[in-house]
């Protein structure tokens, strides 16, 4: 299955974004655009395929889902520091895409220093938090305490150990339903993910989730093969493939 509704109207799905079915709206988080270029800045190497991918990505859920607004949950660029024309240019590329199909609400994250001043002549706003159907979104490096929330972040994987190999590290969606914390997991596929699979409280860095129940938190892994329902994460050691 593609998807799993795990509130009314609360959709995550396969893609790596979650969805709010009433009001017709994506939510994807941790895109780090220009990532392989702070890495050359400090002489690492690697193809440049995040943006590609990212394009890639969005330019299916847009088809797929046909959402009237997408919301980035915060660290839409990698670099922390002021952004050079081609890192500005990544950025742009990805809002020119959105736009033409939808509204982009730009949610600021710990990463986004100076995103205002990429954005700012699409007349957009980056913002510290937009509430949607009932929901508070912002990124979560700030806990504003209101519940329930949908945190980016993270970057959740649990590790499923294998009886013939390493096993399997699964990006994943994290909801502590008691507490009202939804995480989602990144965007990037670089982003490989923070394996919750053993001493996960120390493994946090959200306040939102380290003051949550997240031994209690249902795990819904990224797949292939479709959404994938993990049980909860306290209980991840158990899982085998």
């Amino acid at each position: 299955m593609d998807s799993v509704e795990i509130e009314p109207g609360v959709r995550v799905t396969n893609d790596r974004c979650l969805i709010l079915e009433k009001e017709h709206t994506l939510v994807i988080g941790d895109l780090h655009l220009g990532y392989e270029k702070a890495l050359e800045d400090e002489g690492v190497y690697i193809p440049r395929m995040n943006t590609d991918s990212i394009r890639d990505s969005l330019n299916r859920i847009i088809s797929k889902y046909e959402p009237e607004t997408i919301v980035l949950l915060g660290d839409i660029k990698h670099d922390f520091r002021r952004a050079k024309y081609e890192g500005k240019e990544e950025v742009r590329g990805i809002i020119d895409l959105i736009l033409g199909a939808a509204d982009v609400i730009a949610v600021k994250g710990n990463h986004d220093n100076y995103l205002q001043n990429i954005i700012a002549d699409y007349g957009l706003e980056a913002v510290d938090y937009v509430d949607i159907g009932g929901y508070r979104l912002e990124h979560g490096h700030v806990d504003s305490g209101v519940r329930p929330v949908i945190i980016g972040h993270e970057h959740p994987s649990v590790r499923i150990p294998g009886a013939l190999s390493g096993g399997l590290k699964v990006q994943c969606f994290l909801y502590a339903r008691r507490d009202g914390v939804i995480v989602i997991p990144p965007f990037s596929f670089l982003s490989s993910g923070t394996d919750m699979s053993a001493a996960y409280r120390e493994n946090f860095m959200s306040d939102a989730c380290r003051n949550a129940d997240m031994a209690e938190a249902e795990l819904y892994g990224v797949s292939d093969m479709g959404i994938l329902p993990l049980g909860k994460l306290g209980d991840v050691g158990e899982l085998r493939i």
